[in-house]
């Protein structure tokens, strides 16, 4: 795409581990990114149990239990389906003193 050469955010496909972490980098260093970031294993373990082509959205809870799964993309991709779970799941966590 024309936006991410323009934002310099296309990468070669990486071929170790490091290349993997670079790129994840730059998502929580120059893009801002706050969500807590996961990198998937060189034999792509994670891509394979969550099926997460070509998108999905997953919310997962406490020991990587998973709370919700969403449809595969791009027909069953519902983020306000996602949105509603969390809101659920975050409304069941007791609120933390000081946070």
């Amino acid at each position: 795409m024309d936006s991410n050469r323009k934002d310099q955010v296309v990468f070669n496909q990486p071929r170790v581990f490091a290349e993997r972490h670079d790129a994840a980098s730059i998502l929580l260093d120059r893009l801002k990114y706050r969500m807590p970031v996961a990198i998937d294993a060189m034999d792509n373990r994670a891509d394979q149990a969550f099926a997460a082509w070509p998108e999905r959205i997953y919310i997962l809870g406490p020991g990587g239990r998973v709370l919700y799964k969403g449809g595969m993309g791009p027909f069953g991709f519902h983020p306000e389906e996602a949105g509603r779970r969390l809101s659920e799941v975050l409304g069941s966590i007791p609120a933390r003193a000081g946070g």
